[in-house]
């Protein structure tokens, strides 16, 4: 992709200095962000429940932590508002912290593929008579605290619509390249790409549609809407792509990047790589040939109306 001297958007947040006080763990239960599959899951219980000691130990520390002013309640669900935690320190405009000079590089590169996603989406909202809110890319290292609660680097890369920030863990794109086979500059700016799609998703009401109704489906139900808001998601990061073909910033070999990443977080790819065996009931981010599908469809046709993920089959 070529990308270098072109604009950088200023909606980026370095909190790669910052320190959530050792507290972590994946808050994505029902109420939390949208990610792509990464290294971990989320948390598990030991066989099958927790002891009496530990619901007692869970209630004490929830009554403690509400006497601080911290309701982990609002925390857990997905609260709108930032929750500010003793030992997180806050960026207070001091210069951003330097890593090395092949993670500087990948800043400026997202910095420059979400500038060039603020481009399209304005583009095309401005041609449906809208106005688009452009949102914020944090990038972390380890640990981070959002409106969605708390997230690792092994939750992967996630959109939380609480407050309309995308959060990247910079190694993810390590674990993209040697962990999952999706190698290039083009494989990670489908990445941002998708999670920016699912910001327009917020946008025009489709995440909070989702959410409302996922509180009263069955695990199953909503593991299958979900399947399709995330290729609704991929299909609008195709539809990103097109945008960029027609500036003549694609490379030979960029689209099959794409397409190839795509393929490799299907969720039946990653569940044969990591266990052997796919249990299709747990899917929920699309199969590997939905997500290229998808993605392909948004790209051929450059169009909004052609990612209808909800109507039919996927």
């Amino acid at each position: 992709m070529e990308w270098k001297g072109r604009r950088q958007s200023d909606n980026v947040e370095d909190q790669r200095g910052a320190s959530p006080g050792g507290l972590g763990g994946s808050p994505f239960g029902r109420g939390g962000g949208f990610r792509m599959p990464g290294g971990g899951g989320g948390m598990r219980r030991a066989g099958g429940g927790m002891s009496f000691g530990t619901i007692i130990f869970l209630v004490v520390l929830y009554f403690i932590l509400k006497a601080m002013g911290i309701d982990m309640l609002q925390v857990l669900n997905g609260g709108g508002s930032p929750v500010q935690l003793p030992g997180f320190e806050q960026s207070d405009g001091s210069p951003a912290p330097q890593g090395t000079a092949q993670e500087e590089e990948m800043k400026q590169f997202m910095a420059t593929v979400l500038a060039e996603t603020e481009d399209t989406w304005h583009g095309i909202f401005q041609a449906n008579g809208q106005q688009y809110e452009e949102p914020k890319m944090v990038l972390f290292r380890g640990q981070v605290r959002s409106a969605c609660g708390f997230a690792s680097a092994a939750s992967g890369p996630f959109y939380c619509p609480g407050d309309h920030k995308l959060y990247l863990d910079m190694s993810f794109f390590d674990e993209l390249s040697q962990k999952f086979d999706a190698a290039g500059d083009f494989a990670q700016a489908y990445v941002v790409a998708h999670e920016v799609g699912h910001h327009v998703q917020n946008l025009i009401g489709v995440l909070p549609k989702f959410n409302q109704m996922r509180q009263s489906m069955s695990e199953t139900e909503a593991n299958q809407m979900s399947v399709r808001v995330e290729l609704q998601a991929d299909c609008f990061a195709g539809v990103w792509g097109k945008y960029t073909q027609q500036k003549g910033l694609l490379e030979q070999g960029d689209l099959e990047e794409a397409l190839n990443a795509a393929t490799q977080i299907g969720d039946d790819t990653l569940q044969k790589r990591m266990q052997g065996y796919v249990v299709p009931e747990s899917f929920n981010h699309g199969t590997s040939e939905q997500r290229m599908r998808w993605f392909k469809r948004g790209f051929d046709s450059g169009k909004m109306s052609a990612c209808d993920t909800f109507s039919g089959a996927v």
